[in-house]
């Protein structure tokens, strides 16, 4: 058995995994965030990264009593030119470095991969590697609609088809959280709230074509708190119109890209009321266990061992 280690150090959560194929083993910590405010700054997450490495890796590797073939990394958050956040620099310290302890391979991917990855691996779905789909990935830093397609130096070739054009389906969840008095991140917390709300809720959905408005959602749960409306039904209508725009979205994308499936990622595919509602409407979706939803290393884990299928050269 060869173990393929993957590590992934976003700005909430350090993790790393290992995956031989057939069976995963994971470890993760999130990043501490004080009391009442909205994440960090990344000089912080740096340093939390390097607290927290050492532990996640000292839990991980005994497991793997020796035999890791190669070591996978995420080093920016998309695949794209310029993208880049100081907190992938721990992971990839600590990933060069193990790689050169044991004289293995190390090779590079984006986090927005990762997230593509663990999700195709959390519904059983990887031979979707080898052809096209559609995937959302949705978290607090991202919402991203994608068309992807197998890669021909990387694990995939991506294409942007639609996005938010302000803040993020994970940002207005937390902002709303925060106004509710909820710990950051707020999405666990909030889903349990909007699920003890009564009666219905008219969802608010914002689109520009296929691309989506966030900033505007916020505004009317504030304005819905100042008049006294209950934080369950705020909750409840927030989480609705999330889920909303993101079936309208996908539904628009369809039409430009009738029969292929989509896979959702990111933390705020967590969400199952949201995941219910895009079952009920799209027909063909594939989503990862919550644990592989959120920030993970699952999926660098196993974008290792295809890269070291397909004798893909290390970085």
């Amino acid at each position: 058995m060869m173990w393929f280690l993957g590590i992934d150090t976003s700005n909430y959560t350090t993790s790393a995994a290992l995956y031989d194929g057939e069976t995963l083993l994971q470890e993760k910590l999130p990043l501490p965030v004080k009391e009442g405010e909205l994440g960090l700054r990344q000089s912080d997450a740096v340093f939390l990264h390097v607290k927290q490495l050492p532990i996640v890796l000292e839990t991980l590797l005994p497991k793997a009593a020796g035999k890791i073939a190669g070591v996978g990394v995420s080093i920016r958050p998309r695949d794209v030119e310029g993208s880049y956040m100081p907190c992938f620099l721990s992971g990839e310290m600590a990933a060069r470095s193990v790689a050169a302890a044991l004289g293995i391979p190390c090779r590079f991917f984006s986090h927005q991969a990762g997230h593509i990855a663990a999700v195709l691996l959390g519904s059983n779905s990887l031979e979707l590697m080898e052809r096209p789909f559609l995937a959302f990935h949705l978290s607090g830093g991202t919402t991203e609609c994608l068309l992807v397609r197998p890669g021909a130096e990387g694990p995939f070739d991506v294409s942007l088809l639609a996005r938010t054009l302000d803040i993020s389906a994970g940002q207005v969840i937390d902002r709303v959280g925060k106004m509710l008095g909820l710990a950051f991140p707020a999405g666990p917390a909030l889903e349990q709230l909007a699920a003890q709300a009564e009666g219905s809720v008219r969802p608010k959905t914002v689109l520009k074509e296929a691309n989506c408005c966030f900033s505007g959602l916020e505004n009317q749960c504030r304005t819905l708190l100042e008049q006294g409306e209950t934080p369950a039904r705020i909750a409840r209508f927030c989480q609705d119109s999330v889920g909303n725009t993101v079936l309208r979205m996908a539904q628009k994308v369809q039409e430009l890209h009738p029969g292929l499936p989509f896979v959702f990622g990111g933390g705020v595919m967590s969400n199952l009321a949201i995941r219910k509602l895009l079952q009920n409407h799209l027909p063909d979706v594939r989503f990862a266990p919550p644990a592989l939803s959120a920030d993970n290393a699952a999926g660098i884990a196993a974008l290792t061992l295809l890269a070291y299928q397909r004798g893909m050269a290390p970085c």
